[in-house]
Order: structure tokens, then C-alpha cells, then sequence
């Protein structure tokens, strides 16, 4: 049996049976801004196997976009509220600041939990997506002791099925906050 793994215009078929036949590692070919992956189905040693899966990933650093909103605090540093790249949406970690003011809405967790989300569903409305496009998120806060508290009024904001998520103590957040919010959003 031969198998032809890579094939582009004009190049001849790489015939890798005996390399198959030697070695049970995965494969790997990398070519510029490409990587495909190939495998453990793809050392099939028989007709009546399921032919093999491949995962192409490109990235190109022409294609993230920005996106800002005046309604949501603007970053607090050089970076940028959030980046739209390959059809994902990257929000930065959100603070519970009033945009209009730059000062937390309260100093009570709850307080500014409700106004990270809020400035989160900003951002993400600006980007064209919403809560119920995120995928992941990742929760810091300053008192892992807030934890169940910071539960009731997240679930408040995220439809089933809820996002992945993370969630960390930390040693300090940024101008002192309790909870800081980041997230992935499909587009």
C-alpha cells in the first residue's frame, strides 16, 4: 500500500509506506505560515481502516483587528481591549470600572463583578459577538474566598453551555480590584 501524505502543484507524491511500516510516531510536516498534523489513525495498516485526519493552521499577522468601545474602560496600559484574529475574538482581562469615571463602581465583589461582565458584553457587543459566543474564560481574583459569590452573578451572564473556565487566586490585581475577567469569544 502507498500512502501520499503531501502533495502541492507541480511536486511528486511522497510515498512514506516503509517509513510507516518502521516507525509508529505521529508526523509532523511544517511548511511557512502552515502546520499540518497528522495523526495516529494515519498508520492504518489495513484497507478497512478510516483514512487518516489532518489539521491545517495558518496565522498571518495581517489579520487581527482591533476593537475599542467607549463603552467599556479604556486598557490601562499598551494594549488593547481586545483583538479580533482567525474568526476568535481575545478579550483582555476586564475591571469592574465605570467607563465614564476610570473608578471601580464599588469595593464589594459583587459590585464589581456585575460591572466586569457588563464592560465585557460591551466589548464583545463592539467586536460583533456576545455572551453566548464565548468559549473560554479565565477569572482572576483577589480572594479565592469570593468564589461562590462571583458563581451566582456569572451565571446570570452565560447561557448552557457555559464556557470553559479557569479561575485563580492572585497575589494583586490591577489599581487594587477584586476580580478581573478575560475571555474567548467565537466570531
Amino acid at each position: 500500500m502507498t500512502w501520499s501524505v503531501f502533495r502541492s502543484i507541480n511536486s511528486p507524491t511522497l510515498d512514506l509506506s516503509a517509513a510507516l511500516r518502521s516507525t509508529r510516531r505521529p508526523l509532523v510536516s511544517a511548511g511557512v505560515g502552515c502546520a499540518t498534523f497528522a495523526g495516529v489513525s494515519l498508520f492504518r495498516m489495513s484497507s478497512s481502516s478510516p483514512p487518516f485526519a489532518s489539521l491545517s493552521v495558518s496565522a498571518s499577522s495581517g489579520m487581527k483587528e482591533v476593537v475599542a468601545t467607549e463603552k467599556a474602560p479604556a486598557a490601562l496600559g499598551p494594549y488593547s481591549q481586545a483583538i479580533k484574529a482567525n474568526n476568535l475574538v481575545f478579550l483582555s482581562g476586564v475591571l469592574g470600572l465605570i467607563p465614564e469615571t476610570g473608578k471601580f463602581v464599588s469595593d464589594s465583589v459583587e459590585d464589581q463583578t456585575e460591572q466586569v461582565l457588563k464592560n465585557m458584553g460591551e466589548i464583545l457587543k463592539a467586536s460583533g459577538a456576545d455572551y453566548s459566543s464565548v468559549v473560554k474564560t479565565t477569572i482572576m481574583l483577589a480572594d479565592l474566598g469570593d468564589f461562590k459569590k462571583v458563581n451566582e452573578i456569572y451565571a446570570k451572564y452565560f447561557p448552557a453551555p457555559s464556557p470553559a473556565r479557569s479561575t485563580y487566586q492572585v497575589a494583586a490585581l490591577p489599581l487594587n480590584a477584586k476580580i478581573e475577567i478575560e475571555c474567548i469569544a467565537t466570531l
